[in-house]
């Protein structure tokens, strides 16, 4: 009888683990949608002073500007229409939040929370060397509408690569990688895309080319 109670507890036991082992597993993301999956912190607690002026003075680190985005940052599923590759194929121009701007709605899209967090870590810890990662996967479609590039912000410490500002998962530090290279691997991973083309770059916006110089009839080649 103690034999069959014991075997009986052991498999109870293994049950239990099994259960907590798929109850550690995280939720699959959707690759259809830069929208986060799960809020990894939503604290109402987060001590923030009235102005972006203020937040920022207070400020030290990366982990408090990402304890606030993990608070208050809200997906704004309009906008990101707005803003697919067809709407500016079509010549649509939206602005993207200034900082400040962001920080009074904490509400936008990929590309408003990767400005807001490179933006105000350049302010508030510029050893970091805070930098866009502009991430282009293949495209997927949504009411007609190709969405394709995604934006992060990352910044070094300690000689490694974070990456943070995601709209994805706001609220969360990936990190440390020994490149970027290991983290859009993992990224391309959690994603379920793939990932064709990043660079790293020091501004959202797109550099335009300068016209070749014009040269003198001499001077042209043959």
């Amino acid at each position: 009888m103690k034999s069959r109670l014991a075997r009986v507890a052991a498999a109870a036991s293994a049950i239990g683990i099994v259960l907590i082992g798929c109850a550690a597993v995280p939720p699959a993301a959707d690759p259809a949608s830069d929208a986060p999956e799960h809020r990894v912190s939503r604290k109402a607690s987060v001590e923030v002073a009235g102005t972006y002026a203020d937040a920022v003075a207070k400020w030290r680190t990366a982990e408090e500007v990402n304890e606030w985005i993990g608070a208050r940052f809200e997906y704004d599923r309009d906008r990101a229409m707005q803003l697919s590759e067809t709407q500016r194929a079509r010549g649509a121009t939206v602005a993207i939040h200034a900082p400040d701007a962001f920080f009074a709605s904490a509400t936008g899209i990929c590309v408003d929370l990767a400005r807001f967090g490179v933006e105000t870590l350049r302010r508030v810890d510029p050893q970091s060397r805070p930098v866009y990662v502009m991430i282009e996967f293949d495209p997927v479609y949504l009411s007609g509408n190709a969405l394709r590039r995604h934006w992060v912000a990352g910044f070094e410490r300690d000689g490694m690569r974070y990456f943070f500002a995601d709209s994805k998962r706001p609220g969360h530090i990936a990190g440390p990688y020994a490149g970027t290279q290991a983290f859009i691997d993992d990224y391309a991973a959690y994603r379920g895309r793939q990932i064709v083309a990043f660079s790293e770059r020091d501004s959202y916006q797109r550099k335009l080319r300068k016209p070749a110089a014009r040269q003198a009839r001499s001077e042209r080649p043959s």
